[in-house]
């Protein structure tokens, strides 16, 4: 009778988040994001159009020490930890699912939510590094902390730390478990329960290890996994040079409804389109401003522009290149979707050894995921209280998530995880909107420095009343 009762209790539940979601990502959100993001690249001047050039300069700046001796993470290795959380199942699996639910158009609608959320990437970021603070490890910041510092709503910040150390620590560290654990069954028959213990033991030894390990670990993984993917993808579109255009004439067509493929015309291509854009890329949710701000630059802005570069990576690169091998093999029409969906694709272009790639890709694509989203939970747990007892109970609470995850199914996980997920994202993005003019301010700092032909350099001194950026004082930081 019991058992009964929770399986109604988990329908119930089930169904209730259901609901919820489809307000939230179908209106509210969706309605915010895009209103934001176009608000600040206006403001911004189009700054992630016309910096892009600047991006890739500054991506090879070292860290910086600070004047008590204290070096954060390089640019580049705080772009590794964001990416590697940003890309995930959602790359493989979610970009196909948008394209069979709203047809090729859908893929048009993830590269506007790129263009356009890369400019909210920008203005969140940029404000982690204005408001981060100092630890043992170098610096550590994000939402949680410019909510506090920058509008003096502690109670704010510790909300969104709650919310995400949940949301990303602990539910969506599940979801990437139990992918690969499906992934690596259907493969290679792999026992769920082992992989379970293998992905705990392989966690563990990265997550006590602290943020540098994690930060090694996904400069090694990450450029590894999208690099193969990116050729595989590459060597798809070579050796189809002739369904290029027709699949653009198929995705911009289908993207305004004049040519409806699958079914729902604009409205399921935008729609579908815009939420796994949104859920691949993370612009404005509030996440990658974590590991932004544990890098050490010179100029707040230099992070911005990094991570809006992280956004074209992974959803006009990665997420392109999911899509490309999906509509080039006209699979989505078969009814199939998910992972399912891309391992069919990739196997009618180079063959049955595509599903045992794809396993593989899964396990770098989730585990390097799991690794990121375990920071963006430990920073916000030390952002309520350092406490090193109650960081280890958490690391022990991720691992066992990591394991329940790899045997269980988790439909109901989902759906409350793209709940909170979104609560998250609001406070997020009203927290950003109140703080945007500081930003917009460092922004100017900087052009007004590279105009000069200098390397920009920021001190608090630089923006009138900007007060609480304590890691920017006067003193000159040494290369």
């Amino acid at each position: 009778m019991k058992y009964h009762q929770t399986i109604y209790f988990v329908d119930i539940m089930n169904s209730i988040a259901s609901e919820i979601n489809a307000v939230l990502w179908g209106y509210v959100l969706i309605a915010a994001l895009v209103g934001i993001g176009l608000y600040f690249t206006i403001r911004s001047q189009f700054v992630q159009i016309k910096f892009i050039k600047e991006m890739f300069r500054i991506l090879g700046d070292k860290a910086t020490i600070s004047a008590d001796g204290k070096r954060g993470i390089s640019s580049l290795q705080a772009f590794m930890i964001s990416t590697a959380s940003r890309v995930g199942t959602g790359n493989l699996a979610g970009v196909a699912t948008a394209i069979a639910l709203g047809g090729p158009g859908a893929v048009f609608w993830m590269w506007i939510i790129a263009l356009v959320g890369a400019a909210s990437a920008f203005v969140e970021s940029t404000l982690a590094q204005v408001y981060k603070v100092k630890d043992k490890d170098g610096f550590r910041g994000g939402p949680a902390y410019y909510m506090e510092k920058g509008l003096n709503a502690r109670w704010m910040g510790i909300l969104f730390a709650i919310i995400i150390s949940i949301t990303f620590g602990l539910v969506f560290n599940s979801v990437q478990s139990n992918t690969i654990s499906l992934a690596l069954k259907s493969s290679f028959g792999w026992d769920r329960s082992i992989v379970g213990w293998v992905l705990v033991v392989l966690t563990a030894a990265i997550i006590f290890g602290g943020v540098k390990r994690v930060a090694n670990v996904s400069m090694v993984i990450v450029p590894i996994m999208a690099i193969l993917y990116i050729l595989l993808a590459l060597y798809v579109l070579v050796t189809n040079l002739n369904l290029v255009f027709p699949m653009l004439g198929l995705i911009f067509s289908n993207a305004f409804g004049f040519n409806e493929v699958v079914s729902g015309g604009i409205g399921a291509a935008m729609m579908n389109g815009i939420k796994r854009g949104l859920f691949s890329n993370e612009a404005g949710m509030g996440s990658a401003p974590n590991a932004a701000a544990t890098a050490g630059v010179s100029h707040p802005v230099k992070k911005g522009l990094i991570q809006a570069l992280g956004v074209f990576v992974d959803t006009l690169v990665i997420c392109t290149a999911t899509a490309l091998i999906v509509i080039m093999s006209g699979e989505y029409l078969n009814g199939h979707s998910g992972i399912q969906l891309t391992q069919d694709a990739l196997t009618s272009h180079v063959g049955g050894w595509a599903g045992t790639f794809v396993s593989i890709a899964i396990f770098l694509f989730a585990f390097t995921s799991i690794v990121g989203n375990y920071y963006y939970g430990q920073t916000n747990i030390e952002f309520i209280k350092y406490n090193p007892i109650a960081l280890n109970i958490y690391r022990v609470i991720v691992l066992g998530m990591v394991y329940f995850g790899s045997v269980q199914s988790l439909d109901i996980v989902w759906n409350l995880a793209d709940v909170s997920m979104a609560i998250m994202a609001l406070i997020n993005l009203t927290a950003i909107c109140l703080l945007s003019p500081i930003a917009f301010k460092v922004l100017d700092d900087y052009r007004k420095q590279r105009r000069q032909g200098l390397d920009p350099v920021f001190y608090q001194r630089n923006i009138p009343n900007l007060k609480n950026a304590e890691c920017w004082d006067d003193q000159p930081d040494k290369e």
